[in-house]
């Protein structure tokens, strides 16, 4: 644990059991430790739930987050506490642990989705992935309000219909009218997107993960990427703009001077007061423009 994640856990553990909000209250208090998920829940809440993410600065690498001492009181409050693991925001679990709460459900991505240790945590990129965890947190929202449980039910159907309908509708576009169209990524975050929408990411799978995790690339793979921009093999390069290193912007540079259309994507919303499902469509919108321009399709 990270120094100042056990000072936050310490300070918080000795303030006392009891100071937050008691689980089994009236509505629950659920806390999203990123608001890609806390968006969805809230909507699946309902207006009645307290529902409050932590992780929400689209400008920031969530990657390097430090928790505040507020969000280690929000999380000891949590009556439902969703985090994403797969060691995306290790600091939630600690904060958790240090402030154990009985009642209280924890609901965690990765382990849900049975993604092993040094899997893609950027979950909230794959379709299948989503609807998944949002029935995981319907699930919780009933046995935390039995008695709400057809209202949580209707508004799931309706997230699932409605909420996700133009989200559904721009895969598929793009995946009918783009399918196999080569394209590159500067991060992982791409990774589980691509196939979905049946683009062909060229960019080595250990480039975008190093990238995404703050290590070293290899020089083998900083040649391939080079080289894939350099000769046109992509037809768009798609940009994690929340960590956008001095070796992506000279890789970007290359790509539009090469007339490769370059779009971007956030790792959460964009801006921040967006719906999971608005944030995306606009991302999938700019994605194919810029297929688009590349392909004249």
């Amino acid at each position: 644990m990270r120094p100042a994640v056990l000072l936050l856990a310490a300070a918080i553990g000795l303030g006392g059991c009891g100071q937050g909000i008691t689980v089994g209250s009236a509505h629950p208090e659920v806390v999203a430790a990123e608001n890609m998920w806390g968006s969805i829940a809230a909507q699946i809440a309902g207006p009645d739930a307290g529902v409050q993410s932590i992780i929400t600065n689209p400008t920031e690498d969530p990657h390097a987050y430090e928790p505040s001492a507020q969000d280690a009181r929000a999380m000891a409050s949590a009556s439902l506490a969703i985090v994403n693991g797969i060691d995306y925001d290790p600091w939630a679990d600690h904060l958790l642990a240090a402030n154990p709460t009985p009642g209280r459900r924890v609901l965690n991505v990765g382990t849900l989705l049975r993604v092993p240790d040094g899997g893609n945590p950027h979950r909230w990129y794959d379709p299948a992935d989503v609807l998944i965890v949002a029935r995981a947190i319907a699930a919780d929202l009933e046995r935390l309000e039995p008695r709400e449980r057809a209202a949580i039910a209707h508004r799931l159907t309706a997230f699932e219909t409605t909420g996700l309908a133009a989200y559904h509708r721009w895969v598929a576009l793009i995946r009918a009218r783009y399918g196999g169209v080569p394209v590159g990524a500067s991060e992982s975050i791409f990774a589980l997107q691509a196939p979905a929408l049946g683009l062909r990411l060229l960019t080595p799978v250990s480039f975008m993960k190093a990238i995404s995790e703050g290590t070293d690339v290899t020089a083998a793979d900083m040649a391939t990427t080079t080289r894939q921009i350099a000769t046109r093999a992509i037809a768009v390069w798609v940009v994690n703009s929340q960590n956008a290193t001095p070796a992506i912007g000279r890789l970007s540079a290359l790509a539009r001077a090469q007339g490769i259309p370059v779009t971007t994507i956030t790792e959460t919303l964009s801006p921040a007061g967006d719906s999971f499902q608005q944030w995306q469509v606009s991302q999938l919108r700019a994605l194919a423009a810029a297929l688009h321009r590349a392909t004249g399709r």
